[in-house]
This record gives structure tokens, C-alpha cells and sequence, in this order.
């Protein structure tokens, strides 16, 4: 019996000794193949891949069911049995010409709301009128806490008929969910995050525009959304003040007792409370901030 070499017991797993020579495997799936160590060298390089904010399910889900929607209603009406006072209500273009208003006292009212809210929101944090944010909301609160109908009742009161009246209705009841959720977005931002952009010489308008907006963009356009529903919700009560809209058509068939005139009406309503609040969703995902997602 040959002695035993004390060294090959104490020689790697992997390496094996023929005739005086040690010889090592080299497997493809070794990680210490040249081609292995290439392929994890490039995988350590390569960017990691980013999750896409905007899936098929939200682009196209919404939107078909909708157009199902709509495209049974429509058939429902074009077979239904409609008599004159239906007929003169749905005709002329009537439907389209509701429509189109309800969607500019829409537009027209978010974008006080935006003009107004956000830059107010903004001063109330700033030192110089931080106290006076309780007084403001408060204020704002009021616009949201009166029922709608007798809201706009008083300010046809005191401004007249028109579709202004209706406007400033719904921006008084939509203006404080954009406000609050300004105000709670910036609050909420770490001290030290606004310290220390000071501290690398940026202004006070750069530390705005560049830190503390960016991280309340999720809060805000939360209120944005917020007042953009329930602006398509209160601008079917402008008809009771001269302003038009998709409100018409549901108090037409209310009075006169016609119910395709009603449906119509408060399908299209519906339909684009929904369209609205989609359109404000894929909105508040593209504009986040990919740091600030979960």
C-alpha cells in the first residue's frame, strides 16, 4: 500500500492529481470560467429594468367598458318608442350641445380651482402665513360644507342667472380638497430634506420648485382628482342657474316624466365622472415621481 500524500487531502474540491500533475476542472457552470465571469460582469452592468407605471389593464379596461356603455344606451334609445316632447328633447343637437358644456364648466372650474388652491396652499407654509392656514381652510371649508344646490341658489341670489354663477359655485365647493392637500404635502416633508438643500446654496425658490414639490406631487394631484369628480357631479346643478350642461337633460326628463331623456342624461353624466377620474389616475402615476412610488 502506496503512503498517503498528506497534501491531496487538503487540496480543493474541484482538483485532482494524475501522475505527479494537478489538473482543476474548468465546467461551463464554474464561476470561475472566464466565460461566467464575462456574463456576470455584464449583468452586474446592465441598468436594472423598470417596472412600466401604466399597465394594458389600466389604458384599455376603463375605456371599453365605458364605450359598452354608451353604445347600449344608444341602441336602447334609437329603438325605444319616443314621442314628441322626447323627440324635441334629444334632437337639434341638443344631446352634444349639454355635453359640451358640462365638459367646459368642468375644465373652466378645475382650472380656478388649480389657479387658486395650489398657489394659496403653497403661501400657507411659507413662515410668514403659516398661522393664518387654519383661518383659510376654515373658509374654505364653508364652500364644502354648504349643500350644493343652496350654494349656487345663493349666488344667483347675489350675481344673477349665468354660466359664471355656476362656475364660481363649483369652484367655492371644489376648492378644498386641492388646498388641504397642498398644505398636508408640504407640511409632511421631512425638515431635514429642506435643510439640507439650503445648506448646498439653493434658494428658497429652488428648494420649492425642486424638493418640496416634487415630493407632494402625490398629494396634490390626490386633491386634484378629488375636485375634478365633484366638479362633474355639481355642474349638473348649474341648470337651476342659467349654466347649462347634462343637468338640463335630467331635470327635463324628471319634469316631463320621459325616461329616455333621463337616462341619457345621467348615463353621459356618469360616464364622464368616470372618463374624468381615469384620465386624472393615469395622470397622478405618469407625474410621481418613480422615487416616491411603493
Amino acid at each position: 500500500m502506496s503512503p498517503r500524500n498528506p497534501a491531496s487531502s487538503e487540496r480543493p474540491p474541484g482538483e485532482h492529481e494524475v501522475k505527479g500533475h494537478v489538473f482543476r476542472d474548468t465546467e461551463p457552470d464554474d464561476p470561475a470560467h472566464p466565460a461566467d465571469r464575462a456574463e456576470a460582469l455584464r449583468a452586474a452592468a446592465a441598468p436594472p429594468r423598470r417596472a412600466r407605471r401604466l399597465t394594458w389593464s389600466q389604458l384599455v379596461t376603463l375605456p371599453i367598458v365605458l364605450a359598452l356603455v354608451l353604445l347600449a344606451t344608444y341602441l336602447w334609445i334609437t329603438n325605444a318608442t319616443l314621442d314628441t316632447i322626447a323627440e324635441n328633447s334629444l334632437a337639434n343637437g341638443n344631446v352634444q350641445l349639454r355635453l359640451w358644456q358640462h365638459v367646459q364648466l368642468t375644465a373652466i372650474s378645475t382650472f380656478w380651482v388649480l389657479v387658486i388652491a395650489i398657489p394659496l396652499g403653497i403661501a400657507l407654509t411659507r413662515r410668514g402665513l403659516s398661522r393664518a392656514a387654519p383661518l383659510v381652510t376654515a373658509v374654505a371649508n364653508i364652500g364644502q360644507a354648504t349643500p350644493a344646490i343652496g350654494l349656487l341658489a345663493l349666488l344667483v341670489i347675489w350675481l344673477g342667472i349665468g354660466p359664471s354663477t355656476a362656475i364660481i359655485g363649483m369652484v367655492a365647493y371644489a376648492v378644498l380638497p386641492v388646498l388641504s392637500n397642498t398644505v398636508a404635502g408640504l407640511r409632511a416633508i421631512d425638515p431635514q430634506l429642506v435643510e439640507a438643500s439650503r445648506g448646498i446654496g439653493m434658494s428658497s425658490m429652488g428648494t420649492l420648485t425642486k424638493v418640496e414639490l416634487p415630493l407632494a406631487v402625490p398629494l396634490i394631484l390626490a386633491g386634484v382628482r378629488t375636485a375634478l369628480v365633484l366638479n362633474v357631479g355639481t355642474a349638473t346643478l348649474a341648470t337651476f342657474g342659467g349654466g347649462g350642461g347634462l343637468g338640463d337633460l335630467i331635470t327635463s326628463g324628471i319634469q316631463t316624466q320621459r325616461m329616455p331623456v333621463l337616462v341619457l342624461g345621467s348615463v353621459l353624466t356618469v360616464s364622464l365622472a368616470l372618463f374624468v377620474d381615469w384620465l386624472a389616475s393615469l395622470a397622478e402615476t405618469v407625474l410621481t415621481p418613480r422615487g416616491l412610488e411603493a
